[in-house]
């Protein structure tokens, strides 16, 4: 049962930044197509592939989707980046295409929105201090430097600062001059968005480990990215 909203004729636009995900790419658009339609918003799913060297294009195309293609393989920031730039909605949304998300879950990130209550709403994998499911003790390590270095920067409390679960406000896409070209993407949105006064929720969800392939991220090379992004993220503000 997905929670009851107001839609208004609200067009939600969904953009999924994919990367060799041929395995999981398809059921993550079928299930959101089955959730998007009982929401009663009108949609658009937009996926971007950062160039895959697999069948994730075709097996995505399937589905009956938008989906554009970078050049060359450069990163979940700029395949994000990309799918913004061409987002035509009053709310946007983010998921990944790996299967680690619960598309089901969508409607609990879009509510806080479409009740009014929030500008950005971010799915928080974690319950406390303890992962709803398993992930990697050093990405939880990670996190957790992560969330308390944001939170004395812009005095919000933040779970999960990392999560590529969201939704939010046409206005708060709008408002932001994104630079980021990888996994430091997720920060750099957070910060700029506490930084210009934008209402933040955050709501808990399922976090699922992927089943196919590996995910693309260093700890170490990318958590130095995502340090310097969100000290950069708040200077720029």
């Amino acid at each position: 049962m997905y929670p009851k909203m107001r839609t208004d004729g609200t067009l939600l636009s969904v953009v999924v930044p994919m990367y060799n995900e041929e395995h999981t790419v398809g059921d993550i658009i079928n299930r959101l197509k089955t959730v998007l339609a009982s929401t009663g918003f009108r949609y658009e799913i937009i996926v971007v592939d950062d160039c895959s060297t697999d069948g994730s294009v075709e097996a995505a195309k399937k589905h009956g989707v938008t989906v554009y293609r970078l050049r060359l393989h450069i990163g979940k920031g700029y395949a994000l980046r990309a799918g913004f730039a061409r987002v035509k909605g009053d709310l946007i949304a983010t998921i990944d295409s790996d299967g680690s998300h619960v598309p089901e879950e969508l409607p609990l990130l879009l509510l806080p929105v479409a009740e009014g209550k929030a500008d950005l709403v971010i799915g928080c994998r974690f319950n406390g201090n303890e992962p709803v499911t398993a992930t990697r003790r050093i990405n939880q390590a990670g996190n957790k430097l992560f969330n308390s270095l944001i939170r004395f920067l812009i005095q919000t409390p933040i779970c999960d600062s990392q999560s590529g679960f969201r939704v939010m406000t046409a206005e708060v896409l709008r408002s932001m001059r994104l630079w980021s070209g990888e996994y430091e993407i997720e920060s750099e949105m957070l910060v700029k968005t506490a930084r210009k006064h934008f209402r933040i929720q955050e709501v808990y969800i399922t976090f699922e480990q992927r089943t196919y392939g590996r995910s693309g991220i260093d700890p170490l090379v990318d958590g130095f990215k995502i340090l310097v992004s969100i000290v950069m993220a708040y200077l720029r503000s």
